[in-house]
């Protein structure tokens, strides 16, 4: 019985196999067989030159194409039959190699949803993950540069902490004197260099990492040199010049990551934070210290990522693309720890110790602060750092929106970089103008535009909203906190859909050319830019000048080839002046 209906279910679609099967053809037999019956009526209509124009009767069999019209009443409106052996060595040369690649990207969440929705992330917007990267960068520039002139011990194991909590939803907080005690009281010096050492681990170079790069630039660069020694074979056997062109971004931002070596792996700065736990100490009203856990359940420095309601659940994710959702909110907790150490450092600099009424203890040591002159209660060490709060503190870091627009231009440049190479490869091959494959790059490089700027606004809203839902003044009302609310998550879940969406788009816009379902009379004829009357559609390519083709892919290897060394030349640079 089941074998009888899967006869019948075969039977149904036999005439849509058959029609399918039909449609398919070779544009190049097709061609040479109108030319042929053209050449023996001496009717050169429809026949073309290389640029397009009409031949004469006496010339018909230097044609090398026919009219859009013409190719459609000779060859029908299907597609060419796909050569698999072609596809197949196309796909291993171009695509394949960059597909592995991902596998260099950091990750490092609890879940793997969670990293598998990071890689789909980074290929649906190459401009988020490069804003991620470079903001990650700028803030911990930003960080470092304000702790270098304080006067204050541990300044410099501070600054490592918040650097390398940039990947962690960091919570910083003051309730029972805990942050004013760490930064303050002398029991706590260890602490600090501890954690830091905790968080000194390292995702960078490995054999694995250095030879899927090796892999993806030296198969690049061969694969481009054969096919510009060799322009109409290249181009008859669907060239895949600009899928590897599309995908260039994806060098620079796994080499940058490389460099940067974020501390992402939950489970690892997780019980980084818990094992500096027990070394915590806190003042108390009467001035006895004691330990932090045994006075409250909170931390001053803490990564939550079981909060039940976050302002973005993107924050609780530790794989580095999320930093866009990270990057306010910690740089606002980063600068709530600057301000203690800043206020301190001053008032050591003009020798008041904490305890009030008391004398400054000097040894005649330079740049060094006598243990007696940081001791107190908790009332005593809270004036002396004097925290703003809310009422008086934006819940916007100093020059974040700043960074923020910093951190934009370069991923920009280097999406359109690579998505116009990869146009200007396609426009200017036979027949030139834009036509599928052209829309297809314009369509992923707009869409990964897109996806960026809807999650980087969801950011912003989120913090807003949450950062102003607990303010005492009720300045801004219930109403457009909500609506700001659920803004940013439509924006947020809208982006990562649309991040979905181009993600498959780019692999199968790479698989469409190799696979010749571009290779019909309305793609080859770039109907979309010429329109029907002028356009027409290059079969061969004998006598036809290539030269304008040749120069716009050296062109193209150019502009993402620049483009990309100036990223990691650019992120190089950054590096450099991190202390990670």
């Amino acid at each position: 019985m089941r074998d009888t209906n899967r006869i019948r279910f075969f039977l149904l679609l036999l005439p849509f196999l058959k029609g399918a099967y039909a449609s398919n053809f070779n544009i190049t037999d097709c061609f040479i067989n109108f030319r042929n019956h053209a050449n023996g009526r001496l009717d050169p209509s429809g026949l073309v030159n290389g640029n397009g124009g009409n031949v004469l009767s006496s010339d018909i069999m230097n044609a090398v194409g026919f009219t859009y019209h013409t190719c459609l009443s000779q060859c029908s409106s299907g597609t060419q039959s796909p050569i698999w052996a072609n596809m197949s060595q196309q796909f291993g040369t171009w695509l394949l190699p960059y597909l592995a690649l991902i596998s260099q990207l950091p990750f490092g969440a609890r879940h793997r949803v969670d990293n598998l929705m990071s890689a789909i992330l980074t290929v649906g917007s190459p401009v988020l993950a490069g804003y991620s990267m470079i903001l990650t960068i700028l803030n911990a520039n930003w960080i470092s540069r304000q702790f270098e002139d304080l006067f204050f011990p541990n300044t410099k194991d501070a600054v490592r902490i918040l650097i390398s909590l940039q990947q962690s939803p960091l919570r910083i907080t003051n309730e029972d004197s805990l942050l004013s005690s760490l930064v303050i009281l002398p029991q706590n010096d260890d602490w600090w260099p501890t954690i830091a050492d905790f968080l000194n681990y390292t995702h960078t170079w490995s054999i694995a990492s250095v030879t899927s790069i090796a892999w993806v630039v030296i198969t690049y660069l061969l694969t481009v040199a054969s096919s510009l020694s060799d322009i109409p074979s290249e181009i008859h056997s669907n060239s895949g010049q600009a899928t590897g062109s599309v995908w260039l971004w994806l060098i620079p931002i796994v080499i940058g990551w490389l460099q940067l070596s974020p501390k992402c792996d939950y489970a690892q700065v997780r019980k980084a934070i818990e094992n500096a736990d027990a070394m915590a100490f806190v003042t108390t009203n009467h001035g006895v210290v004691v330990k932090a856990s045994d006075l409250s359940e909170r931390r001053a420095v803490s990564i939550d990522t079981n909060m039940e309601s976050p302002s973005s659940p993107d924050e609780m994710l530790t794989p580095p693309i999320y930093n866009y959702a990270r990057a306010i909110s910690w740089s606002w907790s980063a600068e709530d720890v600057l301000n203690a150490f800043r206020i301190a450092s001053n008032n050591a600099r003009i020798r008041r110790p904490v305890m009030i009424g008391a004398t400054w203890t000097n040894a005649n040591r330079r740049n060094f602060i006598e243990l007696g002159n940081r001791r107190g209660n908790a009332s005593e060490v809270d004036a002396y750092c004097k925290l703003p709060r809310y009422a008086v503190q934006s819940p916007w870091a100093t020059g974040m929106f700043f960074r923020m627009f910093v951190a934009s231009l370069l991923p920009l440049a280097l999406q359109w970089a690579t998505t116009v190479s990869a146009v200007l490869v396609v426009y200017f091959t036979p027949t030139m103008g834009f036509g599928c494959r052209s829309l297809g790059y314009l369509i992923y490089g707009t869409l990964a535009t897109i996806v960026w700027a809807m999650l980087v606004m969801s950011s912003t809203l989120s913090h807003y909203a949450s950062s102003y839902s607990d303010r005492p003044n009720g300045s801004f009302s219930s109403t457009t906190l909500s609506l700001a609310k659920v803004l940013s998550n439509l924006l947020r879940w809208g982006g990562k859909l649309l991040a979905i969406i181009n993600a498959i788009w780019i692999i199968v816009a790479g698989m469409l050319e190799f696979t010749s379902t571009y290779d019909n009379c309305y793609c080859n004829s770039s109907m979309l830019g010429r329109g029907a009357q002028d356009a027409y559609d290059v079969v061969l390519f004998n006598g036809v000048d290539l030269g304008q083709t040749k120069a716009a892919w050296f062109g193209a290897l150019a502009l993402a080839g620049s483009t990309s060394l100036g990223f990691i030349f650019y992120i190089s640079l950054l590096t450099d002046l991190v202390p990670i």
